[in-house]
């Protein structure tokens, strides 16, 4: 595309690669391995510490090395959720940056309950699907399980609302990505349909938001472009993957190897 949008999408990646932020994740079991995995191939460094214990001392390297936080609420007990609040509560306290993925909200009383929480402590982004983003807002999306079964285009309002009402930043995924503040919305196109056959790739591109608003100075743009960035990745790798199983393998292959030139002239990114 090469022009102002796509201009941004390669300078954040070029300065991940440079500054290497520090990423706290709270991820779940399904998704630690490709979440870490991709932090590492794009070129952060991944921490998936989710002890009580070591949320301060954790907060206070993110704060004093411009790191951030990411939440999963994917296989959250009654321990983790408290270990998750104490996290988002320090990450706010020490205006840390923080990104939350509320997986599966809208399909049990114990994850709305954990969404209702955690979103007290003003999430720097709210990434979800559909169904996960009109749950939040109080709709119902009628996901199935963790799966959703409402397009992102269906969820755009929604997603309006949540920043409104919470003054932070949404970003709802599917077939066209959404990222809004409430005032100005980008539309991406990208990815490919194969992703969705891969477990945990939405989580993946939670953690990597987290790299995206650790050095971006405009989160909101910061936040659209690491999902571009993503997405081309994705593309690529459906071009020359036999199934997911080497989707996967490619998938990261391609965050390693993307070059700051391909964004430039590929990502697709637009305001609406």
């Amino acid at each position: 595309m090469n022009n102002k949008t796509s201009i941004k999408a390669a300078e954040l990646l070029e300065n991940i690669r440079k500054k290497v932020p520090l990423i706290w994740n709270f991820s779940n079991f399904v998704s630690m391995d490709i979440a870490a995995n991709a932090l590492l191939a794009i070129g952060a460094s991944p921490a998936m510490a989710h002890a009580k214990e070591e949320a301060n001392d954790f907060s206070q390297i993110c704060k004093a090395i411009n790191g951030a936080l990411t939440i999963n609420i994917g296989t959250f007990d009654p321990y983790w959720q408290e270990c998750a609040l104490e996290a988002a509560s320090l990450a706010n306290k020490n205006s840390v940056p923080w990104v939350l993925d509320p997986v599966g909200a809208g399909a049990s009383g114990f994850r709305n309950k954990n969404v209702e929480e955690l979103m007290k402590f003003k999430p720097t982004v709210l990434r979800g699907n559909g169904s996960e983003i009109m749950a939040v807002s109080g709709i119902s999306g009628g996901g199935k399980g963790v799966d959703s079964t409402s397009s992102s285009n269906e969820a755009l309002d929604a997603a309006n609302s949540v920043a409104n009402n919470y003054n932070i930043i949404v970003a709802v995924t599917g077939e066209t990505d959404y990222v809004t503040d409430g005032k100005t919305t980008y539309a991406i196109s990208g990815g490919h349909e194969m992703m969705t056959k891969v477990t945990a790739t939405g989580c993946a591109l939670s953690c990597l938001i987290g790299a995206a608003i650790a050095v971006g100075e405009n989160k909101l743009l910061s936040t659209a472009s690491i999902i571009s960035i993503y997405g081309l990745a994705g593309e690529m790798a459906a071009k020359v993957a036999k199934g997911p199983g080497s989707l996967r393998m490619h998938l990261l292959d391609n965050l390693a190897n993307l070059s700051a030139s391909q964004v430039l002239e590929n990502a697709n990114i637009k305001n609406v």
